[in-house]
């Protein structure tokens, strides 16, 4: 009756083993450590900068931990913050000889203590919120009057395009703010623009002002429109903060908007704040000129002669020396996507872009004049230029799709488009609030969480262990699994545990405990019924299951609502409310009743069980405990 088959024995033993391995790595607690990436699109980090990174340590008497090549990074850890400030002063002035232009990101950050071999079993730690783990916040406040100022600028741009090619006929188009206005000198020519305007610019509402014989089209952004210029705008900016942040390596950085125009970033283990600035302010510009081909450019190619007037000099990824004219024929804003691709005929690994209608006519013009010409595609970071590629232009282009190929990996076209498609913020920002939290306020946070949920679990577990006696002790070692599980599943789902989260777990612990309280109650009832002590643990297991489902459902449904309609800390705590009611209904019925089967279930003619007082309301209390 009380029998569970061995497979279920297997079940229980396996999640127990499983639970303990994943859980394991929230042990060992997090290590100070440096961290490089690069800082440029043509800078690689592979093993020789694991190598130079090794040897600066050397060099400097700075014992290191360990040294891993992690992705797109390497990090040192260390014991302590003082080896880790001298560390990352060394490892700057090696491999950033210059200041003004740095060719990697040097990053104080956390590392997790994990053991390698729980690391190869991609056993991690969970990810710890901004309040338990220490880091930077920032609150940015996004101009969203630039941004619609932005997008007039390119529609006049467009509209001016689309009138030459419709050969309609204009006194001029100027941009008053964000308002467009177009003179047109006589009624038929203003009914053709603004049916023009009416087909294919739909962001727009026009009104037509006449004085004397001069007609006057003013066209503005309809309100609708600007209400999803100014959403695009929020959206790409948070988009390109995702992309610039992932160079910190922060493992679970928080970036989400608040109200309509703010950004809020949160990057939990970042102790550079002036680093995580740099990161944050970050942008990514292409521009297109012509490559010098004279006589005096190749000769200042080698070295052996000054750059000629009206020309710069930059680098190509091969390191070479290019010259080309400071006139820019094109800038990213005339950019509208950058996808990496492949070449239909070589196969190499390119990059596509796509022009607005403003930068297809002028990309045309050029070509078609510049035949058998090199021209220059450049990427400019914080300042400094590099040549993308520099490719002879072999015929005229049109339609606005441009390719890129050159010497690149699959990796590098990825990043390059990566780059240029949301290198440049859709409108600017500006940092307007700014909270530093110390790695010891957050070791302080933790210790007082887990104190918390210590307590709280031993006080429920005293009361069970008084109360129901052995069935008490085996609810205990229930609710035990059930944290270790829970604990399992957050490091297994990466999941960040908060300050909420914190208390949610504790919460959990009371709510997981209801499950046996119903359970032995049950067994009680049965016992006071009459019923044998063998039929009674089995009814009270069955009977008990249908209002547990229920209790838990409706527990769930509310949880459930707070994951999907709440945002930050909220949703912390109704991702470790719901999943710790999941894991509650395993622990509490199936492996507490596996451990009363294994205990019970072998006595066959069982007269007794240990769940504490019995009480008969027709006599004297029966007392049914060993």
């Amino acid at each position: 009756m009380n029998r569970y088959p061995v497979w279920k024995y297997a079940i229980i033993l396996i999640a127990l083993v499983v639970s303990g391995l994943y859980a394991l790595p929230n042990v060992f607690g997090e290590a100070p450590a440096v961290q490089v990436s690069s800082a440029k699109a043509s800078v690689k980090v592979d093993a020789a900068l694991l190598s130079k990174v090794e040897q600066t340590l050397q060099a400097a008497g700075l014992q290191a931990d360990a040294v891993t090549l992690d992705g797109n990074s390497v990090k040192a850890r260390f014991a302590d913050t003082d080896i880790q400030l001298k560390a990352k002063d060394a490892i700057q002035k090696s491999l950033n000889p210059d200041p003004a232009d740095p060719a990697f990101v040097v990053a104080l950050n956390l590392l997790s203590r994990s053991p390698a071999w729980l690391t190869a079993l991609h056993a991690s730690p969970m990810y710890l919120g901004l309040d338990l783990r220490g880091g930077v916040h920032f609150m940015l406040q996004v101009d969203m009057q630039a941004a619609l100022t932005k997008r007039v600028e390119s529609l006049a741009g467009d509209l001016r395009t689309v009138l030459r090619e419709k050969n309609v006929r204009h006194g001029g188009i100027a941009r008053n703010g964000q308002v467009v206005e177009l003179r047109l000198r006589d009624a038929a020519t203003a009914e053709a623009a603004q049916r023009i305007l009416q087909d294919q610019f739909a962001d727009l509402e026009t009104r037509t002002v006449v004085q004397g014989t001069e007609f006057t089209l003013i066209a503005s952004i309809k309100p609708v429109s600007a209400k999803t210029i100014q959403d695009q705008a929020l959206k790409q900016n948070i988009t390109t903060l995702h992309n610039r942040i992932n160079e910190l390596g922060v493992a679970e950085p928080v970036i989400q908007q608040q109200g309509l125009d703010r950004i809020v970033v949160q990057l939990p283990g970042v102790q550079d704040t002036a680093k995580a600035k740099d990161i944050l302010g970050r942008t990514a510009t292409l521009e297109v000129r012509m490559v010098d081909e004279s006589t005096e450019a190749r000769a200042a190619e080698t070295g052996t002669a000054p750059v000629p007037f009206g020309a710069e000099r930059y680098l190509d990824r091969e390191g070479r020396a290019v010259i080309v004219k400071k006139q820019v024929i094109l800038t990213g804003e005339n950019l509208t996507d950058a996808q990496p691709g492949f070449d239909s005929q070589t196969q190499e690994p390119t990059v596509n872009l796509s022009l607005d209608a403003k930068g297809a006519r002028i990309f045309r013009d050029v070509t078609r004049e510049n035949i058998n010409k090199r021209m220059a595609i450049l990427l400019f970071e914080k300042g400094k230029g590099e040549v993308v590629t520099a490719p002879v232009i072999r015929s005229e282009i049109g339609g606005g799709r441009v390719q890129i190929s050159g010497s690149m990996t699959t990796v590098e076209a990825a990043d390059t488009a990566l780059l240029l498609r949301a290198g440049s913020l859709a409108a600017p920002m500006e940092i307007i609030e700014e909270r530093t939290i110390g790695p010891s306020l957050g070791a302080e946070n933790i210790a007082k969480g887990f104190q918390s949920v210590t307590w709280g679990f031993a006080a429920v577990a005293i009361f069970m262990c008084v109360y129901y006696m052995l069935f008490g002790v085996i609810s205990s070692v229930a609710l035990a699994f059930n944290l270790l599980l829970l604990v399992a599943v957050l490091s297994m789902l990466q999941a960040t545990l908060t300050l909420p989260g914190m208390a949610a777990m504790a919460l959990v612990l009371g709510m997981a405990i209801d499950a046996n309280v119903l359970i032995n109650e049950r067994i009680r009832e049965e016992l006071r019924n009459g019923a044998s002590p063998q039929a009674a643990i089995h009814a009270g297991y069955d009977r008990a299951w249908a209002t547990i489902i229920d209790s838990n459902v409706t527990t769930l449904i509310a949880g459930l609502a707070l994951l999907a309609f709440g945002s930050g800390p909220v949703r912390g705590f109704a991702v470790v409310h719901c999943l710790g009611i999941l894991t509650s209904m395993f622990s509490g019925v199936f492996f507490s009743r596996g451990v009363v089967n294994l205990w019970y279930g072998r006595q066959k003619k069982l007269k007794a069980v240990s769940i504490g007082t019995v009480w008969r309301p027709d006599s004297a209390p029966q007392i049914t405990s060993h």
